[in-house]
């Protein structure tokens, strides 16, 4: 172990930087095609970048993309793998990220959390279950008008502040350490544009998961598909008999999709779903959008038959329509690629063990950048960052939890250098 006690670290600066970043809006945008889809996520990489400048991280920069690269230099003879942390600087889309006014609720006591701006945003304890573990902790809340950015911008926080332990503390020992700071994360495109060559990296972790002591190597496996239907648009005084409405045929197709499983209000765990994300269209055509999802990547392909087989059914009752599906690839289970890398969670879980936590494995209903990252050559695991209720006005996060993850983060450089 590394002769700096890491664990005696008391002077972070995580909640303040946390609270600073939040106040950027970075809500991201699917509907908008460049790359970062909305320009003002740069406001916040061009002041990480001025941040990580001034720690003395010299290669600190962002390219035209809206990605974040920065290099904290090795400080050990040992030739040690290169590992990067990831965090992503987008908001949800869900809900607001506009003029967000983070409240910190000192030595948290159990009660529950009513919001100002909204006294009808309530974050119960009864419907949280982590606050359990919060008693005592200061525990951070957006004011109920937006929600909070835990998701991710707790991770940016906790990336920035271990990188500033790192510069100012030469006596812990690490190989070279990558920072990347994504865009677009929250709408699926993440790292479509990220320069892995100029990353330069070998492994990665995430800081994007949620309980304090958690550390996930599987996501799902997602697809996206768009099912259109063509109808038969006729003027309606004189459409009997005639006109066959691809709206109301839509209608029909998400009303015969499984109520009491297939769908995400009826599974959990690494049960699979079917869900429509939108529906739109006129008379003549209309289109829905889909996600299918499921841990085992073979499944997304029944999913997606069961899908078909229901929208042939309904269409085949209107002899003049039809309908296409198309299905396309979004991303896939991390775990086909960790499992090969079995070290990458060895180290992350000995790291949150000796940050004083008991290691949790876990899956994901969902999928972060990681996912990506580790098909495209790059094996990421994606460790806690200690947010809750994402992409919400009840979105919440503890500061010791924070401070959690910075150490943790400090772990996993100094076992990368002692396994050297």
């Amino acid at each position: 172990m590394s002769k700096f006690d890491i664990n005696g670290i008391t002077d972070f600066s995580v909640s303040e930087r946390f609270q600073r970043y939040v106040q950027i809006d970075t809500q991201s945008d699917a509907a908008s095609p460049t790359c970062p889809s909305t320009e003002k996520q740069k406001n916040l990489g061009n002041l990480l970048v001025s941040e990580l400048l001034a720690l003395g991280v010299t290669d600190a920069a962002i390219d035209d993309n809206g990605y974040v690269y920065a290099t904290i230099p090795s400080n050990t003879e040992k030739k040690v793998p290169v590992v990067c942390f990831c965090s992503h600087m987008d908001t949800s889309p869900d809900s607001s990220g506009k003029d967000v006014k983070p409240l910190v609720h000192h030595n948290y006591q159990g009660q529950d959390l009513i919001l100002p701006d909204d006294p009808s945003i309530v974050i119960r304890y009864t419907q949280h279950p982590d606050l359990a573990n919060q008693i005592g902790h200061d525990v951070i809340t957006a004011s109920g008008a937006t929600l909070l950015g835990a998701d991710d911008k707790a991770g940016i926080a906790e990336i920035m502040d271990a990188a500033r332990i790192l510069m100012n503390h030469p006596e812990i020992k690490h190989g070279d350490i990558k920072i990347l700071f994504t865009p677009d994360e929250e709408i699926g495109r993440g790292v479509d544009k990220a320069d892995l060559k100029r990353l330069g990296a070998e492994f990665a972790y995430t800081m994007d998961g949620e309980k304090a002591g958690t550390i996930e190597d599987e996501t799902f496996s997602a697809d996206g598909a768009v099912l259109h239907i063509q109808g038969v648009s006729v003027h309606p005084g004189f459409a009997k008999g005639k006109m066959q409405s691809a709206v109301k045929i839509a209608a029909a197709i998400v009303e015969a999709l499984p109520k009491d499983r297939l769908s995400p209000e009826s599974t959990s765990k690494k049960e699979g779903f079917v869900h429509p994300t939108s529906i739109s269209g006129t008379v003549e055509q209309a289109e829905i959008h889909f996600i299918i999802r499921d841990h085992v990547t073979a499944k997304l392909q029944q999913h997606a038959a069961e899908l078909e087989s229901i929208a042939k059914t309904i269409v085949d009752q209107y002899p003049n329509c039809s309908y296409t599906l198309t299905v396309k690839e979004q991303y896939r289970n991390m775990k086909e690629v960790l499992d090969q890398y079995p070290h990458i969670m060895e180290i992350g879980m000995e790291a949150i063990q000796r940050a004083g936590m008991t290691p949790e494995r876990r899956s994901i209903r969902g999928g972060t950048d990681g996912s990506r990252l580790s098909f495209m050559g790059l094996p990421c695991p994606n460790i806690f960052a200690g947010g809750h209720a994402f992409h919400g006005k009840q979105e919440w996060v503890s500061v010791q939890d924070m401070q959690k993850a910075v150490l943790t983060i400090l772990h996993v450089a100094t076992l990368w250098e002692e396994r050297a």
